[in-house]
């Protein structure tokens, strides 16, 4: 950490620890994070319930454009650090919160039993449209990667005029989902009702061996403990799950899957399909890297392997594993007031070539490109890249990136 990095350790408003949903430390009283110098740490309090702890780089100079930046799981604002400075360079104004339910943010409820529907997606658009006006602006674009790549996407669907511009990072996304159509009795039934079937997610347990989706597993009671308390330990564990996702994996060759059924899904790695007897920390200690490896690894080395280590420590998983229970009748419904609609700003993807994310959701990335989007500007896959492209191939991003804000300006 520098001295410029720390001393940029700045706060808009205190932190409103009283309107907490559960007490938790001050975050704002932790050791500074160790910063590039030229991005800064600061508070954002009262936006939409929660103190947001925000990164942001390109500040010295006021009246840039507004790059809001949103990342994914298990990650935080601190994977945005080898391009917010890029971006910077480029003219814009980024800015990289801890999202709701990660790392310094405040004011969220960690328990499994809380208020899911807090985690919807139209709240978390509510999230980033206060953070956006905190700091002053009407528009700005947005990236989102992950489970943040559907967030920045719905930013763009719900609030153009707001969010001019957006980038989806690993996640493809198809659109919101469709209301059942022409169902009355005795309506023409082409196209209407969904059709009846089995769960996919029973069809997983046929297989042989028996499997899993790991979206399913994350929601369960046990998964955050299971994470956390890990027989190899909290720092193996990140360890072995960012290189099981990641290029240094060779066993990362995705492929488009024919159908959404279980034959199709079973051909993806077991970090997303996993053995139906196993939990995510047996999972990915099968493919922990050798000495050698950790030791080649530029991308994430140990000393910024422990920064997600030291903050999941304190704030435990379940925080993120909360958007994985964002499922049922009320979240489907919640999305359902826009079917049929299109992100109609001009939108871009990028992927990473060893990425099973961009193809896990048979036939989403086509109709992304084809459908969900009128003003596709380019759809990348990188090479060297896995789930983690933004640190494992950062000047490619930023290249893309800033060719594609530019353009959109």
């Amino acid at each position: 950490m520098t001295a410029t990095a720390a001393a940029a350790c700045t706060s808009i408003a205190a932190p409103n620890v009283a309107r907490a949903a559960i007490v938790r430390t001050d975050t704002a009283s932790l050791p500074p994070l160790p910063l590039p110098t030229g991005i800064r740490s600061r508070y954002v309090s009262n936006i939409n319930g929660l103190t947001f702890h925000v990164l942001e780089a390109g500040f010295e100079t006021k009246g840039r454009p507004c790059v809001l930046l949103l990342h994914g799981y298990p990650e935080l604002a601190y994977g945005w650090r080898k391009v917010m400075l890029p971006l910077a360079s480029a003219g814009f104004h980024a800015i990289a919160p801890d999202m709701r339910g990660y790392g310094r943010t405040t004011g969220w409820d960690d328990s499994y039993d809380g208020d899911v529907f807090l985690f919807r997606h139209t709240n978390l658009v509510r999230d980033a449209l206060g953070l956006v006006s905190a700091f002053g602006y009407r528009t700005a674009a947005v990236v989102g990667r992950d489970a943040g790549s559907p967030v920045a996407a719905y930013c763009a669907l719900l609030r153009p005029d707001v969010f001019r511009s957006v980038a989806m990072m690993t996640s493809s996304f198809a659109g919101p989902p469709a209301l059942p159509f022409n169902t009355v009795e005795g309506a023409t039934q082409a196209g209407g009702a969904p059709a009846a079937g089995r769960s996919i997610n029973d069809d997983l347990t046929k297989l042989s061996p028996p499997r899993k989706h790991y979206q399913v597993y994350y929601t369960t009671r046990e998964a955050n403990e299971n994470m956390m308390k890990a027989p190899q330990g909290l720092h193996a564990f990140l360890r072995a799950y960012y290189h099981y996702k990641s290029a240094d994996w060779k066993g990362n060759r995705p492929f488009r899957l024919a159908s959404l059924t279980a034959e199709e899904l079973g051909k993806m790695p077991h970090y997303y399909i996993m053995d139906l007897d196993k939990n995510m920390a047996e999972t990915v200690a099968a493919v922990m890297p050798s000495a050698a490896e950790i030791a080649a690894c530029k991308w994430l080395p140990d000393s910024e392997l422990a920064v997600y280590t030291a903050e999941y420590t304190r704030t435990g998983f379940q925080g993120g594993l909360q958007g994985y229970r964002r499922v049922g009748p009320r979240f489907t419904a919640d999305l359902q007031t826009y079917s049929g609609r299109t992100i109609d700003v001009p939108s871009l993807f990028i992927g990473g070539k060893s990425d099973w994310g961009v193809f896990q959701n048979p036939g989403a990335f086509e109709r992304m490109q084809n459908t969900a989007c009128t003003q596709m500007r380019g759809a990348h896959l990188i090479d060297g890249a896995g789930h983690w492209l933004e640190q494992e191939q950062p000047e490619q991003v930023s290249r893309l990136l800033v060719e594609f804000l530019q353009s959109a300006a």
